[in-house]
């Protein structure tokens, strides 16, 4: 008996010796990218905000008069933050991208060697496209990309017809799902690699990931701000250069983003496209050998897959692509997703790092052992030497800070369901005194209960990128024509003090004043419209949709859970 789990054993223990060097470099990478978050505190910084609980309200589930670019993330953090802090689960997000960035893209690469699994799994992790998006506050789209190589690889497996690969693909595509562009990439990624002539299986996959984007989808088909967007956000949200090479060559180095406020800045540097024409070439030398060792046409799918992404990335800045992405952004409900299309440059990515690591085994295959070794290190630290800058926290631009005492009491002396709450000043993103150095989308409304309207416009190298919310074009609208708070009827207002922006004491002529500190002063008005409205159908639509889609996640995590050994 001894005997036989001693053998039983071997191979285990065999596969954990060979995996375990990956996991080291993975978290190595990961403690160096976030070292600033072992300091107490949340880190806020543009598109990522966190606070201590958020509430469960009605317009983080399925918002009423805006576009559902958060759903259902925001009712997920809600669900998660009623049980652990919410710089808990800012940790363990962040974290897990990262990390289980670098394992996946180690694992996706179809190779004995370690140290080229190895070469992948930095590469990987230590992308432009990975620090912008951080630097952006996009975690959301950190988890899809982070979930991508574990998606692809159990896609390809679908297609080779392996064992409880279905279950796998629902439940891996379910992190990337949480957020509308991640849940496309994850669509668009079974889509291609999975489908094949068993129209059955492939059905079910395409079917079970659509039905995890069924909550934003519905969302989106509910609201009341229509499906259109302002076709000035193409041009400002277009890839850009990044340094002399220009918008193509910073996408081919999976880098680009629109703003320069979240770009490292050793991307300025005249030697960086350098680095990405060694990625490049690299993949160019080792793409044969990923069409060898995949299964017939698996390579040739990754490579429609890259190339979609890129091509979506590069559409406004490529010949006639501005003015067709303008006219469908206005026009067709939805196109507004691609105006930012350098977020789709993740599976290009993917399999850019795949095939450049596969080119270093080719390349060092040609040479000295010893040699091979020292290159096989030089290329491991590529990435790290080419972009110093996103080590600890993007060169310190993500560091945690603590919410003032006055957001608690702001938060305890509104009721559970206070109705519309205006924030003041009206702009979208804030620079507070407390977050110095850097910008934040405004907190109140994951740190407020109720409706909290805030400003939806998005300036851009002074261009205003307007928003869709309705309720809030009204709003601005009778403070432009110099009408007082008190006559929107809204139920309160909150102030932040200390923003660049200031509140003319004007606008709050009839309001009783609740609460003053020195971050946050808090108003009721006692002409408010009436009693909040309540959910709709529609709402309770997105409910019954989100709700399906914990149970296909649920369902595909048991049938995973079944087929698997439980020595553990």
């Amino acid at each position: 008996m001894t005997g036989r789990t001693a053998e039983g054993g071997g191979p285990a223990v065999r596969r954990w010796r060979e995996s375990l060097p990956l996991y080291l470099v993975a978290v190595a990478a990961t403690a160096l990218i976030l070292a600033p978050l072992a300091a107490p505190g949340y880190a806020l910084r543009y598109d990522m905000v966190f606070v201590p609980r958020q509430p469960l309200s009605w317009d983080l589930v399925a918002p009423a008069q805006s576009l559902p670019r958060a759903v259902p993330m925001d009712a997920l953090v809600s669900l998660v933050t009623q049980l652990v802090p919410g710089w808990v689960v800012q940790r363990v997000a962040l974290a897990g991208a990262v990390l289980f960035a670098a394992v996946g893209a180690g694992r996706l690469v179809p190779t004995e060697r370690r140290a080229v699994r190895l070469v992948a799994a930095v590469a990987y992790a230590w992308t432009p496209y990975l620090a912008e998006r951080l630097l952006i506050g996009q975690w959301g789209l950190l988890l899809a990309y982070a979930a991508l190589p574990w998606l692809a690889r159990a896609a390809l497996n679908l297609r080779a017809g392996r064992d409880g690969a279905l279950a796998r693909v629902v439940l891996l595509a379910a992190p990337a799902a949480i957020t509308p562009t991640g849940g496309l990439i994850a669509l668009a990624t079974v889509l291609v690699l999975a489908a094949d002539r068993r129209l059955r299986r492939s059905a079910l996959a395409v079917g079970g990931v659509a039905l995890l984007n069924a909550p934003w989808i519905v969302a989106a088909l509910v609201t009341g701000a229509g499906g259109t967007s302002d076709p000035a956000g193409v041009a400002a949200f277009a890839a850009r250069a990044e340094n002399w090479a220009g918008p193509l060559v910073a996408l081919a180095g999976t880098g680009g983003i629109w703003s320069a406020q979240a770009t490292p800045s050793s991307r300025s540097a005249a030697l960086a496209p350098l680095a990405t024409v060694v990625l490049v070439v690299l993949a160019v030398v080792g793409a044969g050998l990923l069409r060898r060792r995949l299964p017939a046409g698996a390579a040739v799918r990754l490579g429609v897959l890259a190339g979609g992404g890129y091509l979506l990335a590069a559409l406004a800045v490529l010949p006639g692509g501005q003015g067709a992405l303008s006219w469908a952004v206005a026009h067709v409900p939805g196109a507004g997703l691609l105006r930012d299309g350098q977020k789709f440059l993740a599976p290009y990515a993917l399999v850019l790092v795949v095939c450049a690591a596969l080119g270093a085994e080719r390349l060092v295959a040609r040479i000295d052992r010893e040699v091979g070794g020292i290159v096989l290190a030089g290329l491991l630290l590529l990435p790290v030497a080419a972009m110093p800058d996103l080590a600890f926290g993007g060169a310190g631009r993500i560091s945690p800070v603590r919410y003032p005492a006055d957001w608690r009491a702001v938060a305890e002396r509104l009721p559970d369901d206070p109705g519309e709450v205006l924030a003041l000043p009206l702009t979208a993103y804030r620079a507070y005194p407390w977050n110095p150095g850097r910008v934040v989308l405004d907190p109140a409304p994951r740190y407020l209960p109720g409706t909290v309207l805030t400003d939806d416009t998005l300036v851009v190298d002074d261009v205003a990128v307007a928003g869709e919310n309705p309720r809030l074009r009204e709003v601005r609208r009778m403070l432009a024509e110099g009408r007082p708070v008190s006559a929107t009827g809204v139920g309160w207002v909150v102030v932040q003090h200390g923003t660049p922006s200031t509140v003319d004491p004007a606008v709050l002529a009839g309001l009783d004043l609740r609460y003053e500190g020195e971050s946050l002063s808090l108003y009721r008005n006692p002409a408010a419209s009436g009693a909040p409205q309540r959910a709709g159908a529609g709402r309770w639509l997105v409910v019954f949709a989100c709700g399906t889609a914990v149970l296909a996640v649920m369902a595909a995590a048991f049938s995973t859970l079944r087929r698997r050994a439980t020595a553990w």
